[in-house]
């Protein structure tokens, strides 16, 4: 009979599809010295009670309580990560005073070593709190300071995906606060990329350098070339946002007579690779240009609210096979939680379907068909995440990574069906039952 490095007894839910979960009242999801799901092992299986009985005479076992149930590690898509001192504030403002009176300031203080070591351990222990296994980080102009979040996503056991990011155009960035030009913006981001190298060197959770153009308007159309030939020659994600706000979408139109996503494409930024935030401005013609590029799309139902000017239509970006998961979009989203974000994404599909204003008829109020369910939200923070990072994980299966959380259940005052369960478990858990999280089958919390 197999060994395996742990062995966890209990209840789980993962997704099965884009609509769809699937419920095990009784399983041992068997991890092996890899950190992968080597079986999972139902309780109608033959083998069930002797792999539980090794389990336990080896001390590798985990048994749960009843109000206690297994799901799949998160994958936040879209956190700046330097802007979690500002989480909730200002998000009354208008996206330009935003970046320029707090996000700016903000960012330009990482070049203080100390401070960046400080706020980057502990928003990387606040997400592995909050189920978040992956993320996929926005990092400042700073290398050393990005070489510090990567230490800290070491340090605490998190998966992360880090980008020095890129902004050498000065109509759009500040003095104090940009890449002093094209060449330096790419330069150093092939040295992040480097450092990031010989720095996964010492470890086996290792951490991947992402190409960062922070988006259009703060780049210039060399820094954009010049980031695009690294992402064809080191094959590497690449991060950005795209069509985030009538702002963001106009400067594209204006400036370069071209659709934000056609303007990223034609520097080589649209990859099979990449993954682009927010979209609440895209059209039919970007969705096909997604698809076809294999272009991911970070839903952040949140931060969209304040400062998207519009509603993602998530129905209508994965009927197009466009890859779509979730981001908090700290400090754009005030929280570091994907279950809020959950909650909200489901919540804003509802206002765009049913509309908004109440002076128009009702026939005339919102967009048909838009509204998902929590079982579609739930895919995008978990296999939705992990297809859009090409990671085999976000799903509870043999072969998947062992990226677990253990969730108890608020008010099991009755019994109930797995569906009533599930639905409690979206909408109640909050950071306190959150009780187990596992990377690679290790365990941060």
């Amino acid at each position: 009979m197999s060994s395996f490095s742990k062995v966890i007894e209990g209840a789980s839910f993962s997704p099965r599809t884009q609509t769809a979960i699937t419920y095990q009242p009784q399983q041992l999801i068997c991890l092996d010295t890899s950190g992968y799901i080597a079986r999972v092992i139902n309780q109608t299986d033959a083998d069930y009670a002797a792999v539980r009985q090794a389990a336990q005479a080896n001390a590798t076992l985990t048994t749960l309580r009843p109000d206690q149930y297994v799901l799949p590690g998160f994958i936040d898509l879209h956190i700046h990560a330097p802007q979690w001192p500002n989480a909730g504030l200002a998000l009354d403002r208008p996206l330009n005073e935003w970046l320029d009176t707090y996000t700016f300031p903000l960012e330009a203080k990482y070049q203080d070593l100390d401070f960046a070591k400080l706020v980057y351990n502990d928003l990387v222990q606040e997400l592995l709190a909050n189920g978040t296994t992956t993320a996929l980080y926005f990092g400042t102009i700073h290398n050393a300071a990005n070489l510090e979040l990567a230490k800290a996503c070491i340090k605490h056991g998190q998966r992360g995906f880090i980008g020095k990011v890129a902004m050498d155009n000065p109509e759009q960035t500040p003095d104090y606060y940009q890449d002093a030009s094209a060449q330096v913006a790419v330069d150093q981001t092939e040295q992040f990329i480097q450092q990031v190298g010989e720095l996964n060197q010492t470890t086996d959770l290792k951490q991947t350098p992402v190409i960062t153009p922070r988006f259009v308007p703060s780049c210039t159309p060399a820094s954009l070339q010049g980031l695009g030939d690294l992402a064809r020659k080191y094959d590497l994600p690449v991060q950005s946002h795209c069509s985030e706000s009538d702002w963001e979408n106009g400067y594209a139109l204006e400036h370069y007579q071209m659709r934000d996503a056609d303007v990223l494409d034609h520097y080589g930024l649209l990859t099979n690779k990449a993954v682009m935030a927010h979209g609440t401005q895209l059209n039919d013609h970007d969705y096909e240009l997604f698809a076809k590029q294999g272009v991911a799309i970070a839903h952040c139902p949140i931060s969209n609210v304040y400062f998207g000017n519009a509603v993602l239509p998530v129905k209508r970006v994965l009927a197009h096979h466009v890859k779509t998961g979730l981001g908090t979009d700290i400090s754009g989203g005030y929280s570091p939680s994907l279950y809020q974000n959950i909650r909200q994404a489901v919540m804003s599909s509802r206002l765009l379907q049913d509309g908004v204003d109440n002076q128009l008829p009702t026939n005339q109020r919102g967009v048909s068909d838009s509204a998902i369910s929590v079982k579609t939200a739930f895919y995008l923070a978990t296999l939705g995440g992990a297809k859009s990072l090409h990671l085999q994980t976000g799903k509870i299966a043999a072969g998947y990574l062992a990226d677990l959380q253990v969730v108890s259940l608020k008010n099991a005052f009755q019994a109930d069906d797995a569906d009533n369960i599930f639905e409690k478990l979206m909408y109640q858990t909050s950071q306190a039952e959150i009780e187990q999280v596992y990377v690679r089958g290790e365990r941060v919390k």
